[in-house]
C-alpha cells in the first residue's frame, strides 16, 4: 500500500471505520476491510489512515468533467434522450484486470485528479447545461461516498437527479446512507460465479447481489443491470441462464439487463473482443427466463438497443447508438397500442440530446 499520504484542503473525515488496536484502523466502508497503519491508503487509493481517522482524500477532485447522453451510463428508462452531468475522481475499491477505465480507477497519481469543484459548482453546472441528472461514473462513487452525497444533497435542492454508475461493492450501513439520495443506479454485476469475482476483480458475489436485493425491496431508486461480458470467463450459456434466473426470482422480470462486449484492455490484452452474437445469445436467453427488458451494447444492434412492449411487442423506444430513433409511449408511459405500462422513469416526451459527449472544465 502507498504510504505517502499528507492532510491537505481536499482531505475530509469519515464515518464508517473502527479502531482494531493501538497501531490500526479498519475502513468499514467496502467489504475489502482495508486494515492500515498511520499513513497508509487503502486499496481504493482515496481513502487512508491520518493521525488515527480514516479520511478521504480526493473530496472536490475530479478526473473530468462532461455531458453524456444517459443510455451511455447505461440507463435506457430513466428520462430517456436527456444530457446527464458526468463526473469521477480517482481510484477503485476492486481490481478488475479487464478495467477498461483503468487509467482513472488505478490511477496512483494525483494529477489525474485534474480539475476541482465543490458540490454547489456541480449543480449550477449541471443546471447551466439543461442536464436533467448528474452521474457519479468512470471510476466506482462508493469510494467518494461523502462528496457524492454532498453534490447529490445540492442537485435535489434544484430539481436535478442523481444517477450512481457502481460495481455495488458497498457495506450495509454506508449503501443505506448513500442511496437514500439517489434517483437511479447502473449496477455492473461482473459475473455470477464467486470465483469469478475472486479472480479477476479481487473481490466477492454476494455484497452485489446484496446491493441489488436492497435496491430493489427497500428503495425507490430506479436501478439497470449491467454485465460486460468476457469471452472464456463469464460468457458460458449456464451462467448467464443462472444469473438472469436469479435476477427474475429474486428482483422481478422488470429490471433492465445490459449486454455488453469487452474489447482487450488493461491486463487483459490476450482475450479477444466479445463476438456480436454472444451479446445477441446472452440478451435470447435473458428473454427466454422472463426479463422484460434485455439489451446489448458496446456494438451497434438496432434491435438489441431498442425497447419493445412486453406485452404485445410493439416498439417503444427506437435506439441508434444514444440517438432516439422512435418514441411509442404515451404521456404517461404506456404502450400506445396495448397501454400496457413499460417499467422506468418517463417523462411525456423523451430529450433530443442523442449521442453528443461535451467536455466541461470547471476551472
Amino acid at each position: 500500500m502507498d504510504t505517502v499520504l499528507t492532510r491537505d484542503e481536499y482531505t475530509v473525515p469519515t464515518r464508517y471505520w473502527h479502531r482494531i488496536d493501538a497501531d490500526r484502523v479498519q475502513c468499514d466502508l467496502c467489504p475489502r476491510y482495508c486494515k492500515l497503519r498511520e499513513g497508509q491508503r487503502g486499496l481504493c487509493f482515496v481513502r487512508g489512515n491520518i493521525d488515527g481517522e480514516i479520511v478521504m482524500t480526493s473530496y472536490g477532485r475530479s478526473s473530468g468533467f462532461a455531458v453524456d447522453p444517459i443510455e451511455k451510463k447505461p440507463l435506457n428508462h430513466f428520462l430517456p434522450g436527456t444530457p446527464v452531468f458526468s463526473f469521477g475522481t480517482a481510484g477503485c475499491n476492486l481490481a478488475c484486470k479487464y478495467c477498461q477505465n483503468w487509467d482513472i480507477s488505478k490511477s496512483r497519481e494525483i494529477d489525474t485528479l485534474a480539475d476541482a469543484a465543490s458540490p454547489e459548482k456541480i449543480a449550477q453546472a449541471a443546471d447551466e447545461l439543461g442536464c436533467r441528472s448528474v452521474a457519479y461514473t468512470y471510476n466506482d462513487p462508493v469510494i467518494f461516498h461523502e462528496y457524492a452525497i454532498d453534490v447529490a444533497k445540492v442537485c435535489r435542492e434544484r430539481g436535478i437527479k442523481s444517477v450512481a454508475v457502481t460495481a455495488g461493492y458497498v457495506c450495509d450501513e454506508p449503501r443505506r446512507e448513500f442511496y437514500q439520495y439517489m434517483d437511479a443506479a447502473n449496477v455492473d454485476l461482473k459475473g455470477f460465479d464467486d470465483e469469478f469475482y475472486v479472480k479477476l476483480t479481487g473481490g466477492h458475489l454476494q455484497p452485489v447481489l446484496d446491493t441489488l436485493t436492497y435496491l430493489r425491496h427497500e428503495t425507490d431508486v430506479w436501478f439497470e443491470i449491467t454485465t460486460l461480458l468476457i469471452p472464456g470467463h463469464n460468457d458460458s450459456d449456464e451462467e448467464i441462464d443462472a444469473m438472469t434466473r436469479w435476477v427474475v426470482r429474486e428482483l422481478g422480470p422488470d429490471v433492465p439487463m445490459h449486454f455488453t462486449a469487452f474489447h482487450p484492455d488493461y491486463k487483459m490484452m490476450d482475450v479477444p473482443p466479445t463476438p456480436p452474437e454472444t451479446l445477441t445469445r446472452a440478451r435470447n436467453i435473458a428473454m427466454r427466463n422472463g426479463v422484460r427488458y434485455a439489451y446489448t451494447g458496446n456494438v451497434h444492434d438496432k434491435g438489441g438497443e431498442s425497447t419493445y412492449c412486453h406485452q404485445c411487442g410493439q416498439l417503444l423506444i427506437g435506439r441508434d447508438w444514444y440517438r432516439l430513433s422512435e418514441w411509442n409511449l404515451d404521456a404517461e408511459g404506456r404502450c400506445t397500442r396495448c397501454g400496457t405500462p413499460c417499467a422506468g422513469v418517463f417523462e411525456e416526451k423523451p430529450g433530443d440530446w442523442g449521442p453528443k459527449r461535451i467536455a466541461v472544465r470547471m476551472n
